[in-house]
């Protein structure tokens, strides 16, 4: 039997789920129904029908960056999933990494988060060593903000240069021509190990017959000019010429059935055992309420095979939880933050969720363990930071705390970071967030991303701007501050949300807390198909 409160716990949860699970409904429209119902028209399927058809029925998979772009763009329309489907899934049995632009949405233009969610799927991709599979079917750049997506780094072009790095790393790159592939989009396919094109509706140039009639005067329709025909039959540019795109995505499993293997990694798995208790369990764990303490080694028992824990240091440093554990039979690494106040050895009270000197210094001791062993960590977040005032500055908790930092950086063995509440400040680095390269990183409903908590924030913000009116000699009016606290904490609260991160790719994906365990399983799946390079720790003086 439930006791009140944790009845609320479970009710203010699945209602996060259920509002989860409704907004990724209206994402999975695209650009809506009656743009759906015109590929159908043309014979053509949409990008997920595409990825269902082409995923092995059955398997799991995860879907990378469904919220980016989340309520932005309004100004232009919207961008649902920012114009492009990513998917990590089994085709024939072998794990794969497959985009697929969405022609609902501008045609399948390019937004800036277009190019960031399509980079961060080819980062996955070099990092796990997965073959990576594109079904290409876009308008190209999104012209009205060009000077977003085009000339930097982490532009546009950088997808062609990870074509060329992929490539000199023997992972296979096969990419379907199933609608437009213009200017310099025609390099991405083309800079794939294979390529596919499909007749009438797939076609791929430099310059489409408008620009070409504009440049040079040329009169040529868009199959002479780089139609199936033309590609498959007189340039050789593509190498299979397909009917339609069912024909188009059976050709593609017949590739991906004779790929040879990697070399893993060599990361422990045994036969895969069930959490402890029930994945619901979850639901009347975590309070309703962020700022309350609870018990996360609960929270863990149902994350980890049979609930089994062998905790690292357990009575030290008890504000982070550090323990050995297997995940769907994997060999992990877990480092956790504590949400119970507890009592240190030398009797102080110290807060839950709350970073110290000696809960730094466990966590990089545990983190150099799992380097030395071979052992994937998983990085579970409630964190509001490192603590701060006299004593902990007199104990030196900059020192323990770049320590931590230091280890997460140099780390080799793959990483992966679920946001379960509260990662701010130097907590979200320490533990691993979107800055230090996590494998994976997901947060469930209940996440907040932040500097600081919004209303900390506001309190700050407002304590500075009444000391700058004093300074002046000019009195501070308490409806002004009132006002200035509430709109800046306002605007915190709505920064700090999880789709707020989500639409931004700082995280991968927001996920139901029941679907962690698959998140990790498949996550150290991927890992598994690439070295893990020599542990070089660098100055950390434990």
């Amino acid at each position: 039997m439930l006791n009140l409160e944790q009845e609320k716990n479970a009710d203010a949860l699945q209602l996060l789920v259920a509002n989860l699970n409704r907004r990724f409904e209206q994402i999975q429209v695209g650009g809506g129904q009656k743009r759906i119902e015109k590929l159908h028209k043309e014979g053509k399927m949409t990008a997920r029908e595409r990825i269902d058809y082409l995923l092995d029925a059955g398997k799991p998979r995860i879907e990378i960056g469904a919220f980016a772009a989340y309520e932005m763009y309004a100004e232009h329309g919207g961008c649902p999933a920012g114009g492009v489907v990513v998917v990590i899934g089994y085709v024939r049995g072998r794990q794969c990494i497959v985009v697929a632009n969405d022609a609902t949405v501008k045609a399948g233009a390019w937004f800036p988060i277009t190019g960031k969610k399509n980079l961060r799927a080819q980062e996955i991709a070099m990092e796990n060593r997965l073959p990576i599979i594109y079904l290409v079917d876009s308008a190209g750049v999104y012209l009205p903000m060009q000077d977003e997506i085009f000339p930097d780094k982490e532009h546009f072009g950088r997808i062609f240069r990870n074509n060329a790095r992929l490539s000199s790393a023997g992972i296979p790159q096969i990419a379907a021509i199933m609608g437009s592939c213009v200017a310099g989009g025609a390099y991405l396919p083309i800079m794939s190990d294979e390529a596919l094109i499909v007749e009438k509706t797939g076609s791929v140039f430099l310059a489409g017959p408008y620009l070409v009639k504009a440049a040079i005067g040329e009169d040529a329709d868009k199959e002479t000019l780089g139609g199936a025909a033309t590609h498959s039959e007189i340039s050789g540019v593509t190498d299979y010429k397909m009917p339609d795109d069912k024909t188009c995505l059976d050709t593609i499993k017949k590739l991906v059935d004779k790929f040879g293997r990697f070399e893993n990694a060599g990361f422990d798995r045994a036969a895969p055992r069930p959490a402890f208790g029930q994945a619901e369990d979850l639901f009347r764990i975590l309070p309703e309420n962020s700022s309350k303490p609870y018990d996360s080694v609960e929270i863990l028992k149902r994350l980890v095979d049979e609930g089994e824990l062998t905790q690292y240091k357990e009575h030290y440093g008890k504000t982070i939880i550090c323990a050995y554990a297997r995940i769907d039979g994997w060999a992990v690494g877990i480092v956790a933050n504590n949400r119970q106040v507890v009592k240190s050895a030398k009797g102080e009270i110290q807060f839950g969720g709350v970073i110290y000197s000696d809960s730094a210094d466990k966590a990089t001791r545990f983190i150099l363990n799992c380097n030395q062993k071979k052992i994937p960590l998983v990085f579970l977040h409630d964190v509001t930071g490192f603590m701060v005032g006299t004593r902990s500055e007199h104990g030196g908790i900059i020192k323990d705390g770049a320590k931590m930092v230091n280890a997460v950086a140099n780390s080799t063995v793959p990483k992966f970071t679920i946001i379960i509440g509260n990662s701010y400040g130097a907590g979200n680095y320490a533990m691993c967030g979107k800055a230090y390269d996590p494998r994976l990183i997901a947060a469930w409903p209940t996440a907040k991303i932040a500097v600081m908590g919004g209303e900390q924030a506001a309190k700050v913000l407002t304590q500075i701007q009444v000391q700058t009116l004093k300074d002046k000699g000019e009195a501070p009016d308490p409806a002004q501050e009132k006002a200035l606290f509430e709109k800046t904490k306002s605007r915190y609260e709505t920064q700090t949300s999880p789709y707020y991160a989500a639409a931004r790719l700082w995280v991968d994906a927001i996920i139901d807390p029941r679907q962690t365990r698959s998140w990790i399983s498949m996550g150290i799946e991927a890992a598994n198909n690439a070295p893990v390079e020599k542990f070089n720790p660098g100055v950390i003086q434990v």
